[in-house]
């Protein structure tokens, strides 16, 4: 079976297509008959297409086209060369098209097989092919070209194609120089079309289709569009052999620059720069106070930045690590002032209240001086309602020690990168906040304040709160691991000072390395003190004033933290009393006359408007089915009333008011106690399936949760019930259980603290809370009766009228 060599599509091969061969010149055609059919001999062409005019080697390597071969070259006739798609290699089917051929002198080959050149004369349109004495013999119908006469349209196409196949010539090197002599020479459209088609590179399946295309303008117009195509492909290949040359070339001759300047500053005396760099880098790790450890990563780097080019990447990143390793602090640290009465100065100078915090600080200051080594910094974590002073503090702490504060907010952080650093091997590489921050600082034993800790996030790049733990655990924040640095880097000294609004959403791995310090809402005249003593100067100052030009009544920054506020803390309070600050000033730059200089409360109206917000006051007068609940909130406590009504219906219970499925189940659980204890209210059992009860909690644009308000919602159902009316002055909180039991809640301060602000007089808690009244204000606890207990029948006694 003839075979493709491997000169079939080499320069070898191409330049022979255009060297026309006399040897073949004693071969004759086949000969039609009277219908236009040959019949000849036939052999198979395998991954070969011959086109008329044109000249290949075949190999030969099975007896029977070789005796097709023999027979053809004894009568001096052509052959026929049959084609198998590829799809049909396994069949005996051929293409409807074939080439006749003439084969030149058999050549036997040391394996056995033969070669010949072979010559294709004309396209056959294969009629029938069958095997006769193991010989392929076929009926072919000869496709003749046409001699009419070339028109203005194909003279053009041929001119067209003619110029694109010299561009292809000129980028395709591949191609020899004479094709292009050759193509020129050629008028017939479709002799110029097998001409291009033999002497590119093409497809087998697309030199298929040319060989099938009988009209010789339709062929040549084909073959121009691939030559297009063609063309496009060598442009773009040309332009990055372009630009990778350049490239090259660009880097050699900085290259010759570089050694070029090098070899001047040498004879200048003045050196190479690259080597006194390294001298820099090697004087600084002399100089500085470094652990051994680090020493030796620094002098193995800066041997192999000596063994490297200057300008390569790899000696960018170790440059830059050599500089953070010389940067960040190792053993540099500040001393701290340890007199407590100085610290106890500074704390009260730039805080009112938050007694506890400042107990806790106190206790650790203690603790460190009576202590000649070393001891394990606390990790405190200040837990707290916005604007309570948690981030000021620690500034407050770090004035006291005489540290250096720094502080990082972990609001939103998703990447363990963040805390941790990347690899050096990444782009870009940096270490993470942490050592990023002790790098700021210069010393090793700053305040270090982890804002927002409860806000950290987690997703596909890693858990933050889990690279947190090793930082805030003093057993292991000896030896904490960068990815960046990859040196063991001790934090034990770093005061840490975390932050959150809750600790609901801090994991509970992380939670357990940390020390609670509650950060309490401050009630009304805690407020007016922080307001008078610190709120109202910087507010002053900040805008340009006075103390002749403004004043602030105590009764004025009432009015405004009940009305225009509603926050535990005082950030609110403090952008009001800004405000009326750059009222004034606008007034005092307009120079209009008969300004008051203390504020009255009918001047915060005119300055501030309407008051903005109307918290709940409690009920005058005792009503049936209204129970007054005191909540949490992250603004503080507040209270919250509870209506329920009784009307005919079938037994079913709704509540409204954006409750969520806890508070849901808080009231199916009161709901199931007081049909227990019926018969002790005096309501009969089948009541309760002739009658829907209605549970609303005004409001309904806020969301609340939680079971601290079961008391309330068993008490305003009893009364609903019942038809008692209940204490309009007492306020309820705490969880129920199905017999009746009282558990304790959180959050018990700012109830308290609500209860008193709203006008409540009595307040019910739970017995277990006992242990938060010592948090409360002596003051709120004398105006305010604070009752505690264990079961629902002591509320119902106390809060239910007979």
């Amino acid at each position: 079976m003839p075979k493709n060599n491997k000169f079939s599509n080499g320069n070898e091969y191409r330049a022979g297509m255009f060297n026309r061969n006399e040897g073949f010149e004693h071969i004759i055609n086949n000969k039609a008959n009277d219908n236009g059919v040959i019949k000849s001999v036939a052999i198979e062409l395998e991954n070969i297409i011959i086109f008329p005019n044109m000249i290949s080697p075949i190999f030969i390597t099975n007896r029977r086209d070789l005796s097709a071969v023999i027979k053809a070259q004894e009568k001096k006739h052509t052959i026929v060369g049959l084609i198998k798609k590829e799809e049909m290699l396994d069949s005996s089917v051929f293409l409807g098209t074939g080439i006749e051929i003439a084969v030149g002198s058999l050549l036997e080959m040391p394996n056995g097989a033969h070669s010949a050149l072979v010559q294709g004369r004309r396209r056959v349109k294969i009629l029938d092919t069958f095997e006769e004495n193991g010989i392929i013999l076929t009926e072919a119908e000869p496709i003749l070209g046409t001699n009419k006469i070339i028109n203005n349209q194909e003279h053009a196409l041929i001119n067209t194609t003619k110029t694109l196949f010299e561009s292809v010539v000129q980028l395709d090197h591949s191609i020899p120089d004479e094709a292009n002599m050759r193509i020129n020479s050629i008028a017939s459209p479709g002799w110029l079309a097998d001409m291009i088609c033999t002497a590119i590179s093409l497809p087998y399946l697309k030199r298929i289709d040319i060989l099938e295309m009988y009209d010789e303008v339709e062929r040549l117009m084909f073959v121009h569009k691939l030559l297009k195509n063609e063309l496009d492909i060598l442009n773009i290949e040309e332009e990055i052999r372009f630009n990778v040359q350049k490239e090259v070339d660009q880097s050699q001759r900085d290259f010759y620059l570089r050694e070029q300047v090098k070899a001047i500053n040498i004879e200048l005396g003045e050196g190479d720069i690259w080597e006194e760099e390294i001298k820099r880098y090697e004087k600084r790790i002399a100089g500085e106070n470094l652990p051994e450890e680090v020493k030796e990563i620094l002098k193995e780097q800066i041997k192999r930045l000596m063994l490297g080019p200057s300008l390569s990447p790899e000696a960018s990143i170790g440059r830059n690590y050599i500089e953070w390793l010389l940067t960040i602090p190792w053993k540099e640290k500040t001393t701290d002032n340890l007199n407590i009465q100085h610290i106890k100065g500074v704390l009260e100078k730039n805080h009112s209240g938050l007694e506890k915090p400042k107990e806790r600080l106190l206790e650790f200051i203690a603790v460190e001086k009576l202590r000649s080594e070393h001891t394990k910094q606390p990790i405190m974590c200040f837990v707290g309602p916005p604007g309570t002073g948690k981030t000021s503090f620690g500034l407050s702490i770090a004035e006291a020690l005489g540290r250096v504060f720094v502080r990082i907010s972990l609001g939103g952080i998703r990447d363990e990168a963040e805390i941790r650093g990347h690899r050096r091997t990444y782009i870009g590489a940096l270490p993470g906040r942490i050592i990023q921050a002790m790098k700021r600082t210069k010393t090793v034993n700053p305040i270090f304040m982890l804002d927002e800790i409860d806000k950290i996030g987690n997703d596909y790049r890693g858990d933050p709160a889990a690279a947190l733990l090793e930082i805030l655990d003093s057993e292991q924040n000896k030896s904490f691991s960068d990815h960046y640095i990859e040196i063991p880097y001790d934090l034990s000294h770093v005061f840490f000072i975390t932050t959150a609004n809750t600790t609901d959403n801090i994991p509970p791995a992380l939670l357990d390395r940390l020390e609670i310090v509650e950060f309490s809402g401050y009630v009304i005249e805690e407020k007016v003190e922080i307001a008078l003593k610190h709120l109202v100067p910087k507010q002053i100052l900040e805008n340009s004033l006075s103390e002749k030009d403004i004043k602030f009544d105590p009764k004025t920054l009432e009015n405004i933290i009940q009305n225009y506020t509603y926050e535990s803390g005082v950030r609110n309070l403090e952008r009001q009393i800004g405000k009326l600050c750059r009222k004034v000033s606008k007034q005092k730059i307009e120079k209009i006359k008969n300004i008051s200089k203390t504020l009255t409360p009918n001047a915060v109206e005119i300055f501030l408007g309407p008051p903005k917000y109307f918290p709940f006051r409690a009920e005058n007068v005792d009503e049936i089915g209204v129970a007054t609940a005191v909540a949490w909130t992250e603004n503080g406590g507040e209270i919250m009333p509870v209506e329920v009504s009784v009307v005919e219906g079938k037994g079913n219970l709704n509540i409204t008011g954006q409750i969520g499925d806890v508070m849901q189940e808080s009231a199916q659980a009161a709901l199931t106690f007081i049909k227990s204890r019926a018969k002790n209210f005096n309501i009969e059992i089948e009541t309760f399936e002739k009658l829907d009860i209605h549970i609303h909690v005004p409001e309904g644009a806020v969301q609340k949760e939680g079971p601290s308000s079961g008391i309330t919602l068993c008490l305003a159902m009893i009364s609903a019930l019942t038809k008692r009316k209940t204490f309009h002055d007492v306020g309820l909180t705490g969880e129920i259980t199905l017999r009746g039991r009282i558990l304790p809640v959180g959050g018990l301060r700012e109830k308290i603290l609500a209860a008193h602000r709203s006008g409540l007089k009595k307040i019910i808690i739970p017995k277990k809370n006992s242990k938060d009244l010592v948090k409360i204000n002596e003051k709120v606890k004398k105006e305010l009766e604070v009752i505690m207990v264990d079961h629902m029948d002591e509320v119902i006694q106390i809060a239910l009228q007979e």
